[in-house]
């Protein structure tokens, strides 16, 4: 799988710009600020229909626009599709393939399948537990798209549940008791919250398990005098549990025995959206104990052990490498080139072409001005 065309209106920097691009390692060269960075985000895009760098839709519209298209032809098996997605901040997105319209934006994903690793990454070895989940929910639904939907169901109902734990804390603050409408409206919510909730932390303990051994393969590579067994994952649910089976009657229990502690905070407490993915180096973790050093080869291996799961699924997904080479040493930088230099796509943004290894590289752009030119 690989991209073969990108064309970009209203897209962040650019008001328009179309792209030949092609199998193998291509390469946006420029400086800070001219839009390198804009293009992989835009394929990203089309991807995870989230960005990397920006938790909502609007920054990814240029200025003075009211929506933005990403538009990319995708080569799979020998056959050719054109995607397109139509950001319209603070309303529906809309989604085409080959001009015809889809139903739901989300049943684009699927159909390009990315990862990317940029200096943002280290937020997922030192930063909050929510980067990790979110870390391990993109993932989930690269492989299996219809994992979107149980994601935002769950997200809908946790919505509805603190809203209505939040007027019950109201009620009470002003000398009123919960009335049974209320209480009943909660159990139908913490059977629903439990259902769904079960069914997304059975499945990222099913993914650390598979990311585990590729996670320490990975760091072997990336790591001076590195095992595969120093690199180490768990999954770490806000509620002690006695194992995948009985997951939904226990975060039932776990509801009812919090309850209280949830009514005066007005806040869901137990769930999937608590739970953590914890990183080791060994005996330690990985954030507060690591080194800058470290904290980078984890980070990286945590990319590149996604991608190795990814690819073992199906056709390889498209590697963006969106300014990391400036980031490595000169070891890290060779070692990294040989991992990937067989993937089918590479897209890479640095700011100077010494930043990229030889054996990466192949076409090249040059990103200024809001100009994309190929170099010949």
């Amino acid at each position: 799988m690989y991209v073969a065309h990108l064309s970009l209106h209203d897209f962040r920097s650019y008001a328009t710009v179309d792209v030949e691009i092609g199998a193998g390692v291509t390469a946006f060269v420029g400086r800070n600020g001219q839009g390198k960075t804009n293009l992989v985000e835009a394929i990203d895009y089309l991807s995870s229909l989230s960005s990397h760098r920006v938790a909502a839709d609007a920054p990814l519209v240029r200025q003075g626009a009211h929506q933005a298209v990403v538009r990319a032809a995708v080569v799979r098996d020998d056959r050719r599709a054109v995607l397109e997605i139509e950001i319209n901040p603070g309303k529906s997105n809309r989604a085409r393939v080959n001009k015809s319209p889809l139903p739901k934006a989300r049943e684009l994903l699927g159909l390009v399948r990315t990862v990317v690793f940029s200096p943002e990454d280290l937020a997922l070895v030192k930063g909050d537990p929510a980067e990790r989940r979110r870390f391990a929910d993109d993932l989930l639904v690269q492989i299996s798209p219809r994992f979107a939907g149980t994601r935002a169901d769950y997200e809908r109902v946790l919505r509805q549940r603190n809203s209505l734990l939040k007027t019950a804390r109201t009620g009470r603050r002003t000398g009123g008791d919960q009335d049974d409408t209320t209480m009943s409206t909660l159990a139908v919510w913490d059977a629903r919250l439990s259902e769904l909730g079960a069914d997304i932390m059975r499945r990222r303990i099913q993914l650390i398990e598979d990311l585990t051994p590729l996670v320490g393969k990975a760091y072997e590579a990336v790591a001076r005098g590195a095992t595969r067994d120093d690199a180490v994952l768990t999954y770490k649910p806000s509620f002690e549990t006695t194992g995948p089976d009985e997951l939904e009657a226990q975060i039932v229990a776990e509801l009812e025995r919090r309850r209280r502690e949830e009514l005066d905070r007005g806040l869901t407490l137990v769930g999937p959206h608590r739970d953590d993915l914890l990183l080791g180096l060994g005996d330690l973790p990985v954030k507060g104990y690591a080194s800058h050093g470290e904290s980078w080869s984890f980070a990286l291996a945590l990319r590149l052990a996604s991608y190795d799961l990814l690819r073992a699924g199906g056709d390889d997904p498209v590697l963006i490498l969106d300014d990391v080479f400036a980031e490595l040493d000169t070891g890290r930088r060779a070692q990294l080139a040989d991992l990937v230099a067989d993937a089918e796509q590479v897209l890479i943004t640095a700011a100077v072409l010494q930043d990229i290894p030889e054996q990466l590289r192949g076409q090249r752009f040059t990103v200024a001005d809001g100009r994309v030119t190929r170099d010949e």
